[in-house]
């Protein structure tokens, strides 16, 4: 089986949505449909309690079961039904990713004074001033009253923040006695500090905590592997580390986010991870985007130019759009709809790197009034069913590409016009007949004696033609 991973939250969902419930209902169809592992949106409490995408993390023991942040639920329901959820997936045969963020906590219980140093925002390096503030830096989660962890965080755990209560101010603030992180991402010099307060993951008692996590975590969903939260503002190597610390009976399915443009800056964290994990391909979404901007415009042929599943296919976790990208967030850069399908016939069609399919694209975002992708579900069955054997690449012209595979499977895309294009399927399909999945108007394609076809696309279309049955 193809590996084909799931993305299964938006960011506009609501509580009322009631996603773990919805999870539990969809699991047999997304396992017919091929998906492999399920990417699961943060299950633990955050600072907006139920309102929450999971991002904002307060509490990692509360799974949407202690009355904390004003309730008991996390956005996306109750503990209860987060394990009728994951035992729903598993039994379809799905492997389960959890997402872990570990960069920040937000959401404190009590303040501390704390000395600080004023940090330029923008030159990380430079220091403006020292000062005393006082901070949220205290985690004692009075309603979980120790369960499962005693641990109280405080202003010793962490190594930055951006707000002093006393001065009512927001700024940069790095606590005396600390340092950022050396081995991090050099935007802004250095990116150690992203939001909230700002965990030292280097701190040992800190360290001995997330491995409890860890070990906790795996004992109640037993999960099969992770989606690593903002990686780039982390020590590099600490998440080699962390995993093997937690000493789990099992081999872990890794990704990372390392948001960047910059296949060099990708390659430069596999390297330093030693290709423990692999990352999501951010270069390849924002060729993407710039094709689906500039139309005809743009050169199909650079389409993979300086990717990371074109220079490491085996690390490579390819991706449309995400929770990040939507219409609104911060890293917002939405493919326009046209070129969603190319998008992932690009992604979900191809034997380099495993694709993911984003629950946006899937279902479509209410809120925004966005709709499902076209054959979405039909792609992700072909990837089963027709994405094996030897494989041709036709990315020969700047607006019409496409690739075949001698199994009986043929890829074609134009962001421009109607156009034409000879591809090779091999001597063994002579004389047998194919039609395009996508376009029933199209005419029946029969195959020469030497293998080779005249396969049609619309304009701005993709064309999936397969042996007709």
């Amino acid at each position: 089986m193809n590996k084909t991973i799931f993305q299964y939250f938006e960011w506009y969902l609501d509580k009322e949505d009631y996603l773990w419930r919805k999870v539990k209902k969809d699991a047999e169809e997304l396992s017919n449909h091929g998906v492999s592992d399920l990417w699961l949106p943060p299950a633990y409490k955050g600072i907006h309690g139920d309102s929450d995408a999971g991002y904002g993390v307060y509490d990692l023991f509360d799974l949407g079961e202690f009355d904390q942040k004003n309730s008991i639920p996390t956005k996306y329901g109750t503990k209860e039904e987060y394990l009728e959820a994951i035992k729903a997936l598993k039994e379809t045969g799905i492997s389960v990713l959890a997402d872990i963020v570990f960069n920040h906590k937000m959401g404190a219980d009590e303040k501390e004074f704390v000395d600080v140093e004023i940090i330029n925002p923008v030159l990380r390096s430079e220091i403006l001033g020292e000062t005393e503030i006082e901070a949220w830096t205290k985690f004692t989660f009075p309603n979980r009253k120790g369960k499962y962890s005693d641990f109280v965080w405080n202003k010793q755990h962490f190594k930055g923040i951006d707000y002093a209560v006393n001065k009512n101010k927001n700024e940069l603030y790095r606590f005396k006695g600390k340092t950022w992180d050396k081995n991090i991402d050099r935007e802004l010099y250095n990116y150690d500090y992203l939001m909230g307060a700002d965990i030292d993951v280097e701190d040992p008692e800190v360290f001995e905590e997330l491995v409890h996590f860890g070990r906790w975590y795996h004992g109640v969903i037993d999960y099969d592997g992770f989606r690593l939260d903002a990686i780039k503002h982390i020590n590099f190597g600490f998440f080699k580390k962390w995993i093997e610390a937690m000493d789990l009976p099992k081999e872990l399915f890794v990704i990372g986010e390392y948001w960047s443009h910059d296949v060099r800056a990708l390659t430069n964290y596999l390297m330093e991870e030693e290709f423990s994990m692999s990352l999501f391909d951010v270069p390849l979404h924002y060729n993407f985007y710039e094709a689906s901007k500039k139309e005809a415009r743009y050169d199909l042929r650079d389409i993979f130019k300086g990717t990371l599943v074109l220079s490491n296919p085996d690390h490579a976790i390819t991706f449309v759009d995400n929770h990040d990208t939507q219409v609104g967030q911060s890293l917002e850069s939405w493919i326009d709809p046209w070129f969603k399908r190319l998008a992932y016939a690009l992604t979900l069609l191809r034997p380099q790197g495993i694709p993911t399919v984003f629950y946006g694209d899937y279902y479509g975002v209410r809120k925004q009034k966005i709709d499902a992708v076209n054959d979405l579900p039909l792609m992700m069955k072909l990837r089963q069913s027709h994405v094996h054997g030897k494989f041709r690449d036709y990315l020969d012209d700047p607006e019409c590409i496409g690739w075949s595979y001698e199994s009986g499977f043929v890829v074609l895309m134009s962001n421009d016009k109607r156009r034409l294009k000879k591809m090779h399927l091999g001597k063994e399909h002579a004389n047998k007949i194919f039609v395009d999945l996508i376009n029933n108007d199209h005419p029946e394609i029969v195959i020469d004696t030497k293998g080779n076809g005249i396969f049609e696309v619309d304009g701005r279309d993709v064309a999936l033609y397969v042996e007709k049955e």
